[in-house]
């Protein structure tokens, strides 16, 4: 599986530094910035000590659907209340769920927000799962760097599993759920219906290739009772 780290609009050149320290550590290489050129100043590549050559290759995007347009599953981080969102995992609880989807999921990005108020609402729609670091203190910060690295850290055992050829039809089968769920909520003109919209959005990205295949055939039959 393919794992780009997404760092969107970081304003520290020392926060990119140390996050590419934080993947060539943990064996991630990839990675990509969206709305930002920070990355290119000295103070990066001092933190980053030895993982220049992930600066180097850094993408570039001008927004985070850009940045996400080839990304087959995407997990977004985020310190708000899980409260507001059911699909809502720990890094712990990320790893057997993307062990099921290496099989069939080509590449997958790690997406983290601005150092002072993270990803928007619309940049969290984009994503399939949201993650969070549960700490203690009543200051649950950590900075980007060290947030990076805690990822790179719980999702390690992921690199270290041998690669599987994931056939070109499979790694499409979440994208062409979503649309085809979106389809048949318009057709039945019930798209407006928020909640309902929102919780088929968020429960889709938990779901394991079978119960996907399962899905696409069930809104196969309902498809075909609907008139033209």
């Amino acid at each position: 599986m393919e794992f780009p780290v997404v760092l969107v609009a970081p304003a520290r050149a020392e926060n990119v530094g140390a996050a590419a320290r934080a993947m060539k550590t943990m064996g991630f290489t990839r990675m990509r910035i969206v709305a930002s050129d920070v990355w290119r100043d000295e103070a990066a590549r001092r933190v980053a000590h030895g993982a220049g050559d992930i600066l180097d290759n850094v993408e570039t995007y001008d927004s985070l659907a850009a940045a996400l347009a080839d990304v087959d599953f995407t997990i977004a981080t985020t310190a708000r209340s899980r409260a507001k969102f059911h699909y809502y995992a720990t890094p712990q609880q990320l790893v057997p769920m993307l062990e099921e989807k290496r099989t069939w999921i080509g590449r997958c990005a790690l997406v983290f927000g601005r150092e002072d108020s993270g990803l928007t609402n619309d940049e969290l729609m984009l994503a399939d799962v949201l993650t969070g670091v549960p700490m203690v203190a009543d200051y649950p910060s950590l900075n980007l760097g060290q947030a990076v690295m805690v990822y790179c850290y719980q999702l390690l055992s992921l690199m270290q599993l041998p690669a599987v050829s994931v056939p070109e039809n499979d790694r499409h089968q979440l994208q062409a759920l979503r649309q085809r769920v979106a389809a048949l909520l318009a057709k039945l003109e019930v798209d407006d219906d928020v909640k309902m919209a929102d919780w088929l959005t968020q429960r889709l990205g938990l779901l394991e290739q079978r119960d996907t295949a399962m899905l696409h055939r069930l809104l196969h039959d309902i498809e075909k009772k609907l008139p033209e």
